[in-house]
């Protein structure tokens, strides 16, 4: 990125917005704005324009001498800046308007594509759940061996039909259900991960207001977490089967709102975000927004050395052994 979009980025108030921006899927921007991703190999390209590859669905490059420089690849942010005539504040806005999170109030017109011709209309998807594997075989190992999750919180999830096995990938698909027990929102997490890089994705047509979550009327306590594997884990780590807890898939809060006006009840927040640089700036911006909408509100990372909720778990779960087989091993 050249040095005046550098400066341009400066520019925008919170720098934790310009984090989200940058995490928004590109692969769903370039959708969304009426282009049509083709996925080959390890990169997505567009019918509309061969040339185009998007790498890990974050940034892109275009092969070709005949554009000016700058125009060539870059982030979500230069996309937008190049295929709808957007200045870099005007981009970045967007992004977190398309990612949920509540910055602006009223939603930009759809920009005009400045290469391609004629526009085409992006009809919604429906929201359709994956069809259930004939067992939860694939899950339990992954979840209890990888992620190191008792059976018992596994079980918690599969009895309550928040989490299944899905059919013909065996992905776990993870349900964010409404106050009325309907699905509204679903993600899947592969159990198969090729050289270290997993496969997520959301379930077309799904409504992002909503998140992975387990809702007690009785409880006024809300615990929020990035992940749904996080939030099983912070479950079996303080063996809390009470709270009310939510995955909010992100660091924008949409799905938060959301479940607090579901859930009136609820008078403390504690957030259990990452323990990087986005969930760290994600948190002290929400505290500061939940604690002036008049919510108690705590911060509850992982320990130091831990990223998240589950390397912590993991860790715990591996020391432990290592302990056990010490203890076996020591002579009478």
């Amino acid at each position: 990125m050249s040095a005046s979009l550098v400066g341009s980025e400066m520019c925008i108030r919170d720098r934790d917005e310009l984090v989200i921006a940058k995490s928004v899927d590109l692969v769903a921007v370039a959708s969304s704005l009426g282009y049509t991703p083709k996925r080959i190999g390890n990169y997505y390209t567009l019918e509309e324009m061969d040339s185009m590859r998007i790498y890990n669905r974050s940034h892109w490059c275009r092969f070709s001498r005949r554009y000016e420089k700058g125009e060539n690849g870059g982030s979500q942010i230069d996309f937008l800046r190049v295929f709808a005539g957007m200045d870099v504040k005007e981009a970045v806005f967007w992004l977190l308007d398309f990612a949920g999170y509540r910055r602006i109030h009223d939603t930009p017109e759809k920009p005009i594509l400045k290469y391609q011709v004629p526009y085409k209309k992006v009809e919604k998807k429906p929201f359709v759940l994956p069809q259930p594997a004939h067992s939860n075989a694939y899950l339990y190992e992954y979840l209890t061996n990888d992620r190191a999750i008792s059976r018992d919180v596994v079980n918690f999830y599969v009895n309550q039909g928040l989490i299944y096995e899905s059919m013909p990938y065996h992905n776990i698909v993870f349900k964010g259900n409404d106050k009325e027990g309907v699905t509204r929102f679903a993600s899947m997490r592969g159990v198969f991960d090729k050289k270290g890089k997993p496969f997520k994705c959301d379930v077309p047509g799904n409504d992002k207001r909503y998140g992975f979550n387990i809702a007690n009327e009785e409880s006024t306590e809300l615990v929020v977490f990035e992940a749904a594997i996080d939030l099983m884990s912070y479950m079996d780590i303080h063996r809390d089967f009470e709270s009310n807890m939510i995955a909010l898939g992100m660091v924008a809060d949409a799905p938060l709102e959301t479940f607090l006006k579901e859930h009136p009840q609820i008078s403390s927040i504690r957030f259990c975000l990452d323990n990087d640089k986005a969930g760290r700036e994600a948190t002290e911006k929400l505290m500061e927004k939940y604690y002036e909408l008049g919510y108690e509100v705590a911060d509850s990372p992982p320990p130091k050395g831990c990223k998240d909720y589950n390397e912590w778990l993991v860790k715990a779960r591996k020391e432990k052994q290592c302990n056990l087989y010490s203890k076996n091993r020591e002579i009478p």
